[in-house]
């Protein structure tokens, strides 16, 4: 897997890597993370068409799960303290 490209953003780290014809767009935020697996094939641009996708919209999507997994981590943490 090589990395191909970092996008700045200031509410999580964006990463675009890739690996067997797929491109994997991994978001990290603290200790949690997503990752999406595209076909190059599917993606017309390449690299650019990747970053044509992550628009704002996506990311805020992007950026709620975030949310819902750390309540769901933390909900689950406090019921077994």
């Amino acid at each position: 897997m090589r990395v191909l490209a970092e996008l700045p953003h200031p509410d999580c780290k964006i990463s675009i890597f890739g690996m067997n014809q797929k491109f994997i767009i991994k978001f990290e935020q603290g200790t949690l993370e997503q990752s999406y697996k595209i076909a190059e094939v599917d993606v017309v641009g390449g690299i650019n068409g990747v970053f044509e996708m992550l628009d704002e919209a996506f990311i805020n999507q992007v950026l709620e799960l975030f949310n819902q997994m750390r309540k769901a981590i933390i909900d689950t943490y406090n019921k077994y303290q």
